[in-house]
């Protein structure tokens, strides 16, 4: 009789001992020891039986009394039917009761001995409890935390479980009471031991061994036993994914990308629904630079979550780094969609990182307008070779890679910060210009209106349109302006607009280039001088505007090979500028326009040339900061009349009337030429600081002071200069002619000089080119003044060299100012007091040498200038005299 009969005996009469041993044995099992012991203790009273003694002997192993038991397993012997296979079973249930016992040694080797030394007829029975108490020795490793001991037990018997689970061993009918009395399953031993094995090979962080353990599970186990289990399987996925991306997170932190990538891809292969590995991936990805796996990376984000923002967080990054400029901001904009809809406080908190794409595309065009306005109308792409208004160019810049770039960065980057944006928009705008001499058939705007310059005819003077452009846009520039083909020349409003803007353009430039076609390659120290280029009006302003300019020999290599990259700083190069233009260094490299220095600016114009000749003095409106109406077919004289009637009025300086030459027909104050001006200004010797004192000290007495006080008073009031309509109105002292005498032995066709006499005056000589019917007998009732032009800067109260200063700034002769000089030397001031020294000091300066005009008076009333072969120089004859000084009056001058 089997034990399981025992257990479930067939007789009716038994049923009753059947009923207690199932008692035993689920009280046994739930380590109700003495209840147990009890229940069994009764069953062998109804009947001794061998399985009452093994319950009585499990109970008593359970109540740690393990003589007892060995006595009641020895009587399970007695009660047997001795069969083989029976007492193989006693004696290995024998040996699980004090396994359960904790004598796990004794336990196993008992078995192992069954097993080997006696030629047991059961070996299957042997070999399975001998696996199954070795798998729960390293279950009992493992819970204890001994993970490693429980890895290496279950890592051992692997083999032996799959191939007993393999041939259905683990199924025998005669491993049942194995179940019954400990509760074992044996049906599920392949699938423990393989799950504690992934178990402790993760707890061990050995991911690669618990993944490949968990891989091999996969590839044996039936497909409806996975569903029975899919808890198990999930979690542990989702847990070695969790640990792998740990471990690439710590990677990340040691910037080792590739292992983090390695890692993540791991933990994806485990887990392919998990959005956060693709993340992470993606994101590493990108720190790698490859593009391509961040952006397949971020798809998957988007397709495991397509309402969550984390995707195309992800995507537009590596759309970016593709060069995929119009998907990447699309991913952006859809990402920020995502977020402006979320409900989560800390994903609001997110999309405060970021600017909204409407604000930055504002702020963009809002930033074009700075660097466009003071930019040519017209400029050639660089890139494509077109010519460009306008708005092209603005359509370019928005369609272009850097548009794209700069719109992405400020997305990125809360708040929004405008700094950056205008840099890179004026980055991109920025333009360079070319100034050359202009040559025979030069390319003009409808030989390159909608066309590719560089597929243009490469001869002539279109290789060197060519060139420039080429040139420019190796150096990074996208814009190219040259004046033969970049303004409509028939339109007279643009026409204007350019030439009064040409200066700014120039000066606003990140690089002008000069050609010099006639300088050769092998040219040397003064070729530049020589050329022509350096003899054109137009090229004034070329040079003195811009911050950075390059000089090209004819062959397009450097002047002398400097390879500064500006020649501004180049001291040889500017040197030999200098000289050749005589303009000061310090203006050379850095030029202020305006009417400062007026005469000086207008002696660098006098040897220069133009084509057409009112250009002489449309070249210099930007040199003197003026906008004046462009005029062409008027005279020169004309064109350098409203300029040097401009420059008086708005400045007041008067320098401009320091020439000799031929009277302009524009206002004979006013040469005829520009030329007039190339002899240096009218200088004078001065009187040091220490003479000026000494004369001021001889002249202290109180009717000297007074009549000085009010001298300086009336000169004070007087108004500034005025010239408007050909019309001057010039401040002076006046000093009337009382004698005009030819010298004799003159041929009065050629110059003709007269002696001249005027009131408070030393005699002079003059001579001059007008016609000498001017003074013949029949005018002798003509009158003529020598005129010392006044200068408020005699004052010493402004500084000729202020640039701000201007005429409308000068104090109203009603001012409390001009109150105080009016006032006597006794009105409780010392003698000594600053407004005395100043008007005594003016004295002084009076009574020197003066440039002198002479003037005629028309019947009008209105006066003439008289030119002279040379400057007028006259002094007051008596020096102690103030009355002569006192003719103080504003002339009209045509």
């Amino acid at each position: 009789m089997s034990l399981v009969v025992l257990i479930f005996p067939p007789s009716p009469q038994l049923h009753r001992r059947a009923i207690t041993n199932i008692v035993i044995v689920v009280r046994a099992r739930n380590s109700q020891w003495d209840k147990a012991l009890q229940d069994s203790v009764t069953s062998i009273a109804i009947q001794p039986s061998s399985f009452g003694y093994i319950s009585k002997a499990i109970a008593l192993c359970g109540s740690e009394k393990l003589l007892d038991a060995m006595e009641a397993f020895d009587l399970a012997c007695v009660y047997s039917d001795h069969h083989p296979i029976t007492v193989d079973l006693l004696l290995l249930i024998k040996a699980v009761t004090l396994f359960n016992a904790n004598r796990h040694d004794e336990a196993r080797r008992r078995v192992q001995v069954l097993g080997t030394a006696y030629q047991c007829s059961d070996s299957l029975s042997c070999r399975v409890v001998n696996l199954y108490l070795y798998v729960q020795l390293a279950i009992i490793a493992f819970e204890d935390g001994r993970h490693s001991e429980a890895a290496d037990r279950l890592d051992e018997c692997i083999p032996c479980v799959t191939d007993l689970f393999s041939r259905r061993a683990l199924f025998e009918p005669r491993l049942n009471i194995f179940t019954v009395l400990f509760g074992w399953d044996l049906d599920s031993l392949w699938k423990t031991v393989n799950q504690r094995r992934c178990e402790a090979f993760l707890s061990l962080d050995r991911l690669i061994e618990a993944v490949e353990s968990y891989q091999h599970m996969m590839r044996i186990i039936a497909d409806d036993a996975k569903d029975s289990d899919l808890k198990w399987f999930t979690a542990f996925k989702q847990d070695c994914a969790a640990r792998y991306s740990a471990k690439g997170d710590e990677a990340i932190v040691k910037s080792d990308f590739e292992r983090a990538i390695e890692l993540y891809s791991a933990g994806i292969e485990l887990d392919p629904s998990c959005k956060s590995l693709f993340a992470r991936r993606s994101k590493a990805n990108l720190e790698r630079q490859l593009y391509a796996e961040a952006f397949y990376d971020a798809e998957r984000v988007i397709e495991l979550n397509p309402s969550f923002y984390l995707g195309y967080e992800l995507k537009h990054p590596a759309l970016l780094g593709a060069h995929r400029y119009d998907e990447a901001i699309e991913a952006f904009k859809t990402m920020h969609s995502k977020l402006d809809d979320a409900s989560d406080v800390q994903i609001q908190k997110l999309r405060q990182q970021y600017v909204s794409p409407s604000e930055v595309e504002d702020a963009i065009r809002r930033a074009i307008h700075a660097p466009l306005e003071n930019a040519p109308l017209r400029l050639i792409n660089t890139s494509t070779g077109r010519l460009c208004g306008r708005d092209a160019q603005i359509n370019t810049f928005m369609d272009s890679t850097e548009c794209k770039k700069l719109l992405y960065s400020s997305l990125t980057h809360a708040p929004l910060q405008m700094k950056p944006i205008e840099e890179a928009v004026a980055e991109y705008f920025s333009w360079v210009m070319l100034s050359h001499r202009w040559e025979a058939k030069e390319p003009l705007l409808h030989d390159v209106q909608d066309k590719v310059v560089y597929d243009l005819d490469p001869v002539g003077t279109m290789v060197k349109l060519q060139t420039f452009c080429k040139l420019a846009r190796d150096a990074g520039y996208h814009w190219a302006w040259s004046d033969t083909c970049c303004i409509d020349q028939n339109n007279n409003i643009e026409l204007q607009r350019s030439v009064n803007s040409m200066f700014v353009w120039y000066r606003e430039s990140a690089l002008t280039i000069v050609y010099l076609s006639d300088v050769p390659p092998s040219s040397t120290f003064g070729a530049l001088a020589n050329s022509a280029w350096n003899t054109r009006g137009w090229t004034v302003q070329e040079f003195l505007a811009p911050n950075v300019i390059l000089f090209y020999r004819n062959d397009w290599s450097l002047y002398l090979n400097d390879r500064s990259p500006n020649h501004k700083q180049s001291l040889a190069i500017m040197k030999e500028l200098q000289v050749s233009t005589g303009i000061n260094a310090q203006a050379l490299v850095a030029f202020r326009p305006g009417m400062t220095g007026a005469r000086e600016k207008l002696r660098w114009a006098s040897t220069r040339a133009t084509t057409l000749q009112e250009d002489i003095a449309y070249s210099l409106f930007g040199i003197f900061g003026l906008h004046l109406p462009i005029i062409y077919g008027e005279t020169k004289q004309n064109a350098l009349g409203r300029l040097l009637q401009e420059i008086v009025a708005q400045s007041g300086d008067i320098t401009a009337l320091d020439w000799v030459g031929t009277s302009s027909q524009f206002n004979s104050c006013l040469p005829a030429d520009i030329s007039s001006y190339k002899p240096p200004p009218c200088m004078l010797p001065s009187l040091s600081e220490d003479q000026i004192r000494m004369s001021v000290s001889s002249l202290r007495n109180i009717a000297v002071v007074e009549q000085a006080l009010t001298l300086y008073t009336r000169l004070a009031n007087l108004s500034p200069p005025r010239f408007a309509n050909r019309r001057l109105q010039l401040p002076c002292i006046a000093f009337p002619v009382t004698a005009l005498k030819q010298r004799h032995g003159q041929d009065r066709e050629t110059n003709v000089s007269y002696e001249v006499k005027a009131d408070g005056l030393k005699d002079l000589l003059i001579t001059t080119t007008d016609k000498p019917t001017q003074f013949s007998r029949r005018s002798t009732r003509q009158s003529f003044l020598l005129i010392c032009p006044w200068n408020r800067y005699d004052l010493e109260l402004l500084d000729p060299a202020d640039d701000a200063q201007s005429v409308d700034e000068w104090s109203d002769p009603e001012s409390p100012s001009d109150e105080s000089l009016s006032r006597s030397p006794g009105d409780n001031e010392p003698a000594d007091s600053e407004s005395h020294t100043r008007a005594l000091r003016l004295l002084v300066r009076l009574r020197q040498p003066f440039g002198a005009l002479l003037l005629a008076q028309q019947r009008s009333g209105e006066y003439k200038r008289i030119t002279s072969d040379h400057n007028i120089i006259a002094q007051v004859k008596d020096m102690t005299s103030i009355d002569d000084m006192m003719d103080i009056r504003t002339l009209e001058i045509l």
